[in-house]
């Protein structure tokens, strides 16, 4: 097994990180950690604490989907585990991820329950999507209790996820060109258009920092998320589910044209959806062969989208706003 944990100047967080994983050990476990050009000395802090991860030093930030790419590459292990580094891992969470997969082979991803690191707060139960055409975190904002019971959700929440490794190499990794967001709900959507099934391991349990590079709500967390949304959507869904869907996507997009427009935050979603339609011809050149890859028909897909979305939106976004005030520094790509 590799456990790849993508690093961009957060050597605050690497002794929590690195000193949970190191519970994990063993000789089947491999743990790389890959820096995306970090100036803040992380790579020195572990060489020097700890000698027993492997640093892929990239020499400039690549973004969070290739970078975890270059972490997957040359892999032989049955398993890739995908980590943030502002994470801390809770005793036996290795054992309960790969729990389900090797217990049942259709089990193409795993994913963890996902904690705030101060408090018992749900920060992902895994990913639901809508038919709107947009994802969400599954009981985010609500207590730890409520996210007790394993089972199948959409997608994987990329802070700590398990994928088998010929899946992930026969899907092609993570999108390299959304840079980050979306990238692991992009990724979960086209493993569910390949047959694989996605499951939360309620056992798997992880603490989360959360956004510590990007921000919840940074004005270019806003514009990769409103970005990298329109090109999941177009990529991934079965021209049933995209005409069915069409309406509702635009009220979607609406809806959060206004909120976010209240928040001080309409130039970013502008931007973000301006580069969404500049994408538009790779986009529908991915769509193509993606959806003649797919075996799975649209109408079991359609089954096990979410209906609803103005109550799960609002308050998600509600919380988000909430807790986290508008940041402004965030990791910059050459084409933000």
């Amino acid at each position: 097994m590799r456990i790849v944990v993508l690093n961009w100047n957060g050597r605050r967080w690497l002794d929590g990180c690195l000193g949970a994983l190191a519970g994990e050990r063993s000789d089947a476990v491999e743990v790389v950690l890959v820096d995306n050009g970090s100036t803040d000395d992380s790579i020195a802090l572990v060489r020097e604490r700890f000698p027993w991860v492997r640093v892929l030093a990239l020499g400039r930030n690549v973004g969070f989907a290739q970078g975890n790419n270059e972490g997957a590459a040359g892999a032989t292990a049955e398993y890739l585990v995908f980590l943030n580094n502002d994470t801390v891992v809770a005793p036996g969470w290795l054992a309960a991820l790969t729990a389900p997969a090797e217990a049942d082979p259709g089990v193409g991803l795993v994913t963890s329950r996902v904690l705030f690191m101060d408090d018992e707060t749900i920060d992902s139960a895994g990913d639901g999507y809508l038919r709107a055409g947009g994802a969400y975190k599954i009981n985010h904002g609500r207590p730890s209790s409520s996210a007790a019971a394993s089972g199948e959700v959409f997608g994987a929440c990329g802070a700590a996820l398990l994928v088998r490794r010929t899946l992930f190499e026969r899907l092609g990794g993570f999108a390299a060109h959304f840079f980050m967001v979306y990238e692991d709900v992009d990724l979960s959507y086209r493993a569910r258009l390949a047959g694989a099934r996605v499951v939360y391991a309620s056992d798997a349990i992880v603490r989360h920092a959360g956004s510590a590079s990007l921000g919840r709500v940074s004005p270019d967390a806003v514009f990769y998320g409103q970005r990298n949304l329109e090109w999941t959507w177009i990529r991934n869904s079965p021209r049933p589910v995209l005409l069915r869907s069409a309406l509702a996507h635009g009220l979607y997009m609406l809806a959060g044209c206004v909120a976010y427009a209240r928040r001080g935050l309409l130039r970013p979603w502008l931007r973000g959806k301006a580069a969404a339609i500049r994408g538009l011809p790779r986009a529908w050149a991915d769509r193509r062969a993606i959806q003649a890859a797919a075996v799975v028909d649209a109408e079991s897909l359609w089954r096990v989208m979410d209906a609803g979305w103005i109550g799960v939106k609002r308050r998600e976004k509600r919380f988000d706003f909430d807790r986290e005030p508008i940041a402004s520094r965030s990791p910059r790509s050459p084409e933000t």
